[in-house]
């Protein structure tokens, strides 16, 4: 990995600025890891923007003040449950073999990240959804990353205004639009994948 890959990325920071964390007592643990699975099944099955607090209180057995004292309402349960699966993507564009990770072309890698990223909204769009929906995906530390690998592959590439293309090409990976999509469109999984690939490769020049 080149010393400027290390440098431009935001390694793995989804929220920048917080203090480090302290050691979680047993009792807090134990109502953490309550919490977010019963959030986790409730978003499963239904919307995470319409799932309150008190239905989440209720399904991990634990009280209001419990819930709130950690997590202020559904989407930051959402963003932490959410948190560890975009971490392992970040950790395979850092450190992984490539296509994804370093040591293949821009456009393979701009294509692999496509590929990484559908697969992630496939299997987790319940928590994107509740996490990163609107105006909000774009104030995330994950979205910040994302913003970072694509715009030095586009700088590698050689397109021209890597920074104003970006968020372009992040744009179609927004949750709303791959459940638009996914659900309403019904194309599937590997036609959406497709189309992003090959929108990677034309303007990557793969």
């Amino acid at each position: 990995m080149s010393a400027g890959i290390g440098r431009e990325l935001p390694v793995l920071d989804l929220e920048p600025g917080r203090p480090a964390p302290v050691r979680e007592r047993a009792d807090a643990a134990r109502n953490r890891m309550r919490v977010l699975k019963a959030a986790e099944q409730l978003f499963a099955t239904r919307d995470a923007r319409h799932v309150t607090m008190d239905e989440i209180a209720k399904a991990a057995g634990v009280g209001r003040a419990t819930l709130y004292r950690r997590y202020p309402d559904p989407a930051s349960i959402a963003t932490a449950l959410l948190d560890e699966h975009e971490r392992q993507v970040q950790g395979h564009i850092l450190n992984g073999p490539p296509p994804l990770g370093p040591g293949a072309s821009p456009a393979d890698r701009l294509a692999a990240f496509h590929i990484a990223m559908i697969d992630l909204l496939e299997r987790h769009l319940h928590l994107v959804l509740g996490a990163e929906t609107g105006s909000a995906r774009f104030g995330t530390g994950a979205y910040r990353f994302w913003r970072a690998h694509v715009r030095m592959l586009l700088t590698e590439a050689r397109v021209p205004d890597p920074e104003g293309v970006a968020d372009a090409v992040l744009a179609p990976l927004a949750p709303e639009v791959y459940q638009f999509q996914r659900h309403t469109l019904g194309l599937s999984q590997a036609r959406v994948t497709e189309a992003l690939v090959w929108s990677a490769r034309r303007l990557a020049g793969g």
